[in-house]
């Protein structure tokens, strides 16, 4: 299935932006290259996730798994265009599951394991997909058997496939002992040698992380996908000696984008890791020598402020560490090179195509590196990913809609180029709203403009266009308090929401998780810590909220919709 337009398709064909090769194809030249050499490994954990041994697979091994599911898919009816639901944690199977969906050309629409009946009906129905590949056994969940207790509410799911023995259902097909006829094989061959899958067929319909509102299908081909990978291969500078330590769940852009496809490009090893356990994180990085590795900034504030975490962990072979999904303090990621010699590698990117990387080669100062972001896509400016000439970005402001082109005025972020969707699925109400009229994304994340240059070099991130709280007609950024807040010595974690008030319009509440040890915190010692720093009043916060925890998405994203709710069912406790 092809959704962007010809007229697109052949201009980034003619710059050599986009190829004919899909990430199948990428994938067998590995098999081709490196039949042999240890691929993909397993979480330590395995068995507590899903009741079975760890694994550890070669190219070919993959290669030998794919073919053999690719095959049974196709002997199931399911073919080029199809769309097939994959609910797995990040197991070797997830990768076998994806490159054998790719192989028969049909589509990969993959839900977090968080999903339950609720999103399975909602959007299984949505985009009439046509099977479930899942596991019997997700932690205590019989995933399988969920699926299954819905088949009478998900018209056109015509089959459930399902990896492990316990709790199989009869309404469920065992993936475990595959068997083929001969003719079975001959006649997947012959589909597979008519098959005409191209690099812009759609590889994946991911779902957006939903923060403010029901989630939305984003569909990417390849060449879409291979646009957003590159960036983590050039900036992360990854070889085949390289071994990816993957800790996102690989269900959309940091998983596929940050992991999956550059492990392919690369031809590096993969390991997989799910859910974060921290014990399992550092025994992986240990045992397996892992070079790069993800983790949020909540999870790297918390390890640089523990000595007693890394004491007895020999993390040495790592060079960098990418981290996003919330702003990054510049004193961590200067003081995780400081203190290890491991480079932050700071990330902000979306399923839709959003993809700003800062790492070391660009930005040599930590500090900086924490705090802005590359203009990829402006003219008259170079950096070190292929990615930054197939982009362009700009700055738009909100009221006006005028473009933006001095520093230090924040405005909506706009991106369009090779790797930017072509619209969501089967939504064209929102697709009218959401390109503007020379065909630019409107991302909804505002930034501004910061540098002295001619040219000012760096974006910072300023918040999203819902979250900017309007204190009196004035911008307050959350992330820009955040970002203090989070070198507070009794935070953890924080995160910044207006609330309306009758006179200013707008404040801002402070959200704060205490670290361990910590007791109280009261909002004094929140406005002198602001004093002390010199911020500017207005920037205060002039409420507290102390929570045990912050209520986050399925990929980790702080859920500022629901701290808003919180406020108001609890604002007679809050502090003021």
């Amino acid at each position: 299935m092809i959704l962007s337009s010809e007229t697109k398709i052949n201009e980034y064909t003619k710059k050599g932006w986009w190829t004919t090769e899909t990430i199948y194809d990428i994938f067998y030249k590995n098999v081709n290259n490196r039949p042999h050499v240890e691929a993909i490994i397993d979480p330590l954990n395995r068995e507590k996730i899903c009741n079975s041994a760890p694994k550890r697979l070669t190219f070919m091994q993959i290669y030998e798994e794919v073919e053999k599911l690719a095959a049974y898919l196709y002997k199931n009816g399911l073919k080029k265009d199809d769309i097939i639901v994959v609910q797995l944690p990040n197991i070797v199977e997830i990768v076998i599951a994806y490159l054998a969906i790719l192989r028969i050309g049909a589509i990969a629409s993959p839900f977090p394991v968080q999903y339950r009946g609720h999103e399975y009906e909602e959007l299984i129905n949505f985009v009439e997909a046509k099977a479930v590949l899942t596991m019997t056994q997700i932690g205590e969940r019989p995933n399988a058997q969920c699926f299954a207790d819905l088949r009478h509410k998900l018209p056109t799911v015509k089959k459930i496939f399902a990896w492990g023995e316990k709790n199989l259902s009869n309404q469920t097909i065992s993936l475990e002992d595959i068997t083929l006829t001969s003719q079975e094989k001959e006649q997947y061959t012959n589909y597979i040698s008519s098959l005409a899958e191209t690099a812009n067929d759609i590889f994946t319909i991911c779902w957006t992380s939903g923060t403010e509102g029901k989630p939305k299908g984003v569909p990417r081909s390849h060449n879409e996908w291979f646009i957003s990978s590159y960036t983590s291969v050039d900036i992360g500078e990854f070889t085949e000696k390289d071994i990816l330590l993957n800790t996102f769940p690989m269900v959309n852009m940091a998983g596929i984008a940050g992991m999956f496809v550059p492990w392919l490009l690369s031809g590096s090893k993969l390991i997989m890791h799910h859910p974060f356990d921290l014990s399992v994180f550092l025994e992986q990085i240990m045992k397996e020598k892992a070079t790069y590795t993800l983790a949020p900034p909540a999870l790297l504030n918390m390890m640089l402020n523990n000595d007693d975490i890394l004491s007895k962990a020999d993390i040495s072979s790592l060079k960098a560490i990418g981290s996003g999904s919330a702003p990054l303090s510049p004193w961590m990621v200067k003081g995780w090179k400081e203190k290890y010699n491991i480079d932050i590698i700071n990330y902000f990117g979306s399923n839709e195509g959003i993809t700003l990387m800062s790492g070391p080669k660009d930005f040599p100062d930590p500090e900086k590196r924490a705090k802005f972001f590359p203009r990829f896509g402006v003219k008259g400016l170079q950096w070190s990913t292929r990615i930054a000439n197939r982009i362009e970005t700009k700055l738009v402001d909100i009221g006006t809609k005028e473009e933006i082109t001095e520093p230090n005025r924040p405005g909506e972020l706009r991106i369009k180029g090779a790797g930017t969707l072509t619209g969501y699925w089967k939504r064209p109400d929102l697709n009218k709203k959401i390109f503007d009229s020379n065909g630019f994304f409107c991302t909804g994340d505002m930034f501004e403009i910061i540098g002295d240059e001619e040219i000012p070099k760096y974006y910072r991130y300023v918040g999203r266009t819902k979250d900017v709280i309007i204190r009196g007609g004035v911008n307050i950024s959350p992330e820009e308090i955040e970002s203090l807040l989070h070198s507070h010595p009794k935070v953890s974690e924080v995160a910044v929401v207006g609330y309306p008030d009758k006179i200013m319009g707008e404040k801002a509440c402070a959200c704060i998780v205490l670290k361990n040890g910590a007791h109280e915190i009261t909002l004094d010692e929140v406005k002198d810590y602001f004093k002390k720093n010199n911020v500017a009043n207005f920037k205060i916060p002039e409420r507290l909220m102390v929570l045990d925890s912050l209520p986050r998405n399925p990929v980790g994203k702080i859920l500022k919709r629901q701290l808003r709710e919180l406020m108001t069912e609890n604002s007679k406790n809050l502090i003021s």
